[in-house]
Formats: C-alpha cells, sequence, structure tokens
C-alpha cells in the first residue's frame, strides 16, 4: 500500500481529536476466530455535537458490531458511550496515549476485567492504526491492532 496524502490534523473545539477519524475506513486482519473484515464509520450527528461510530467485524462465522457515540459528558470531557452486538457495554473518556504516537487519540474505559484502553493514530501507510490494549502490573498489553484505510 501507499501512502495516499492523507492528513492526520485535529480539529477545533473539544469534538477536534475525532476530526481525522471522521469517514469509512476498512481493515483485514487475522484473529483467532480467523480472517475478518472490519470497517468503521465516523460521522457526525445531531447537530455536530456528537461522532457516531458503527463498526463491523465480518468473519466467516457471522458478524459482530458495534455503535458508539462520542461526545462531552456532564463534565464536558471528551468521552465514548459504546453497545455491541453480544449485549455489552462500555463508557470511556479521553486519555493520554502519547506514549504510543505524538498523535494519537485515545480513550480509557473500566470493564469488567479492569481498565482498558483504545487508540487511533496514523501509519506510514497513509491510514489509521488501531489497537486496543489492557492494563497490567507490568503496563500495557496489547490484544488487538488493525491497519485501516480510508475508503
Amino acid at each position: 500500500m501507499k501512502n495516499t496524502g492523507f492528513t492526520w490534523k485535529r480539529g477545533r473545539g473539544k469534538l477536534g481529536p475525532l476530526a481525522p477519524l471522521l469517514g469509512n475506513w476498512e481493515a483485514q486482519a487475522e484473529t483467532p476466530m480467523g480472517l475478518v473484515q472490519c470497517s468503521r464509520n465516523f460521522s457526525p450527528i445531531l447537530g455536530n455535537t456528537y461522532v457516531q461510530l458503527i463498526a463491523l467485524w465480518k468473519f466467516k462465522e457471522g458478524v459482530y458490531e458495534e455503535h458508539a457515540v462520542f461526545g462531552l459528558d456532564d463534565n464536558k470531557t471528551l468521552s465514548f458511550w459504546s453497545f455491541t452486538s453480544d449485549g455489552k457495554h462500555s463508557f470511556g473518556t479521553l486519555a493520554d496515549v502519547s506514549d504510543i504516537h505524538p498523535q494519537a487519540v485515545g480513550f480509557q474505559a473500566l470493564m469488567p476485567a479492569g481498565l482498558a484502553r483504545m487508540i487511533y493514530w496514523p501509519n506510514d501507510l497513509g491510514g489509521m492504526t488501531w489497537a486496543v490494549e489492557s492494563k497490567t502490573k507490568k503496563g500495557w498489553n496489547r490484544f488487538t491492532e488493525h491497519h485501516y484505510q480510508r475508503v
């Protein structure tokens, strides 16, 4: 893959960190369940006061879906509310993830298994990388990573 000329540029305002993510993205990755085709669509909603994410993970045996909304919580902190097709849900807030990449955007959430974070950052192929990590005694443990291209 070659660089598409995509520029990772933060927007203005409290939702500004999400500006580079807006649009449609696709990735393909190997998982313990086999090959997965993933799509992520980030779009402004409700008069540009929120950003909606619709993510689809297509496996040979079925589809896993996530709907999330990013916006300001009652404390005016950029946050997300996520709901998935397996009946789970989570809430998290903007986090400093500059240890991954200086332009990374990330969120932390307290999950039943402990603290987790998801991170988005620009990659050298002109797209973005998305990862999910869990907090351990030794630091962060990455268990999912996908490399997305804009479509």
